[in-house]
């Protein structure tokens, strides 16, 4: 790791990243609240047949029980896309973007290599991912001690609902930074990375909506995040592992292609 990259980093994200975790903050907290409030309406229209149970239950969360609560607030689109302020946003650009403007160059021409360039933005990538999830922990936490019911959450199960929800999105982070050393501009860099966000995201949610299409689940990353398991305390330890496996492969892959690709002038 490069001391002096990595605190430009921090110093040139940390009020993008303040704003984005006060925003998942408030989000996690406004799910249980609203359980609180609506969970036993939303729960009698569900066992009267008025909403169908693939609606009611939109990418594993709901809002009638307060893990489904939680679950609902890790998966629903506006949380997933603050989270990916960072995991596509950052770490798609922090490479691609340099090369467009062309100051890797002479970020790479001081005593700091491709590898060690690489790791610190990955580090400083996997670290914004680590602090966005827990600011969406941490509004679940907030919300349910609103509304009196922490004990109804699990509070110990939160470690474990945060690596989960870090795992998926480091993935998609790990994945967007090697799309990022792999092309000379910006564009392509991000639209592979959101590519497979919202492939995964729509195969995840296909899935759930549409039993025939069950079998596409396990082709999504979204489908190896499981809220209600983690706060269960029976996380499948096994879904964190691919998770896991993927930002391997993704590291090695950059590791690999990074320092032997030419940098290409802006034309």
């Amino acid at each position: 790791m490069n001391r002096a990259l990595f605190l430009h980093t921090w110093r040139a994200n940390w009020f993008r990243l303040l704003i984005v975790a006060i925003a998942l903050a408030a989000w996690g907290s406004v799910l249980p609240i609203i359980y609180n409030a609506f969970g036993a309406q939303f729960r009698q229209l569900m066992d009267s047949g008025a909403i169908p149970r693939q609606i009611a239950e939109f990418g594993g969360g709901d809002i009638f029980t307060l893990s489904g609560s939680v679950a609902l607030g890790f998966i629903h689109p506006l949380s997933v896309g603050l989270n990916l302020v960072f995991a596509v946003g950052f770490a798609a650009t922090c490479v691609a973007g340099e090369r467009q403007r062309g100051t890797l160059e002479i970020m790479l021409a001081r005593p700091i290599s491709r590898r060690v360039a690489y790791g610190t933005l990955a580090l400083a990538a996997a670290l914004f991912v680590g602090v966005t999830v827990g600011a969406l922990t941490l509004g679940a936490y907030l919300g349910s001690a609103l509304t009196g019911r922490l004990a109804e959450l699990g509070v110990g199960n939160l470690p474990i609902l945060w690596l989960n929800g870090a795992l998926l999105f480091g993935a998609f982070a790990a994945i967007s930074l090697a799309a990022s050393t792999t092309f000379d501009r910006l564009s392509p860099a991000i639209g592979v990375s959101l590519a497979v966000v919202l492939v995964s995201y729509f195969l995840d949610v296909l899935g759930q909506l549409w039993p025939d299409a069950a079998g596409l689940q396990p082709f999504s990353l979204f489908h190896y995040l499981d809220p209600r398991a983690d706060l269960a305390g029976l996380p499948a330890w096994g879904d964190f592992g691919i998770l896991g496996g993927v930002i391997v492969v993704a590291i090695a892959y950059a590791l690999i292609v990074f320092p032997r690709r030419d940098l290409s002038a802006p034309s």
